[in-house]
């Protein structure tokens, strides 16, 4: 185990926070939007059959491969049968994606498409159809499954652990993001208050017998 990226005595208790190495991809986690991605090397989004955006957006939109309608045509007939965005990747020491691109030309592009068929939210929301506003907040999920996605590219997921001179006696892995939004005030509240299981004791010895 590498060295931790935090550490800190609370309340008696020893807590070392991590960087979680063997986090899985949230990928294969139960995601609402399915993302599709083509890159030289390095393997991204979730698997999928098109060699191609071009061949992507004719299936989305329903038209044959060979279609000759331009990109921007095959977008809108691709948006009246889902919700897509588009998903860009930042490659400079390190990997970065979101959904509205960096100022940087050169290490910087659009890699794929993050997107849910109508369909699907129709089937997710039990609803006829799919308002502007369900619509802006599919969007909003859908954005925020790249953002978990950019901290699992960036190796933003924690664990901690909790020890007592010297013996584990906590631990849990799996946090996404800022270690000090998440996975610290996890392991802080793992920790019971000092006195808080002899005042247990004391109510429970002080209450009348039934």
């Amino acid at each position: 185990m590498h060295d931790p990226v935090h550490e800190e005595v609370h309340h008696g208790h020893t807590i070392r926070i991590y960087h979680d190495e063997d986090a899985e991809s949230p990928r294969d986690w139960c995601n609402l939007g399915t993302m599709v991605c083509w890159h030289r090397r390095y393997t991204l989004g979730d698997d999928h059959r098109f060699g191609d955006p071009h061949a992507f957006l004719c299936d989305l939109a329903g038209c044959a491969d060979e279609t000759d309608h331009s990109f921007r045509r095959l977008m809108e007939l691709a948006q009246k049968r889902a919700v897509i965005l588009p998903v860009y990747l930042y490659d400079h020491s390190g990997l970065a994606m979101n959904t509205t691109g960096f100022h940087c030309p050169w290490d910087s592009g659009q890699v794929g498409f993050i997107y849910v068929t109508l369909d699907d939210v129709w089937k997710e929301f039990g609803v006829m159809r799919v308002s502007k506003k369900l619509r802006a907040r599919v969007e909003d999920m859908l954005r925020s499954e790249v953002e978990t996605y950019d901290d699992f590219l960036g190796g933003r997921i924690y664990g901690y652990t909790v020890e007592v001179d010297g013996e584990e006696v906590d631990a849990c892995w799996g946090f996404v993001g800022d270690f000090e939004e998440h996975c610290l005030p996890e392991a802080r509240a793992a920790i019971p208050r000092p006195g808080l299981s002899s005042s247990m004791e004391q109510n429970a010895a002080a209450a009348p017998m039934p």
